[in-house]
């Protein structure tokens, strides 16, 4: 038997773009979580510092990833203590800072980041990849960009 739903509700163009987005972050991320989890035994905010390092030639620092991620200062702190229990990340004391250290991924983290990062876009695929042309993912892209760079004002 189908779950039973509301009819599509009129209302503001703006609240139904914002529903979307929170419906697409909320769905896309659980599965990502789950997929990642059941594979790798990685759960989605140590892909996410995983996948901030792995994007990044220099180490990076600490505070850069809490400002780059989605995740709080704190949060952050935690995950890296995670990976790096893992073998997964290195902490080094910063060149530019005495205060701050830098964080890489290993040899075993740029590993695990690769077969992490194959499931992610494998379970991605047939619900966002696959639906998805090159015009929509750009015009999502350029949308991200413009909420991320207003989050401030």
């Amino acid at each position: 038997m189908p779950k039973k739903k509301l009819p599509p509700a009129e209302m503001p163009v703006a609240d139904h773009a914002f529903y979307g987005l929170v419906w697409a972050g909320t769905v896309l991320t659980d599965r990502v979580d789950r997929a990642l989890s059941k594979a790798h035994d990685l759960p989605v905010s140590w892909f996410e510092v995983l996948l901030w390092l792995a994007s990044s030639p220099d180490p990076v620092p600490a505070s850069v990833l809490g400002n780059s991620t989605m995740l709080s200062r704190s949060q952050v702190s935690r995950v890296i203590d995670a990976l790096q229990s893992r073998g997964l990340v290195s902490r080094t004391p910063s060149s530019r800072d005495a205060r701050s250290v830098e964080v890489s991924l290993t040899p075993e983290g740029h590993q695990l980041f690769e077969a992490a990062d194959a499931t992610r876009r494998e379970c991605l695929a047939p619900v966002f990849t696959d639906v998805l042309d090159e015009d929509d993912l750009q015009a999502l892209s350029t949308v991200w960009q413009k909420l991320k760079a207003g989050k401030d004002a």
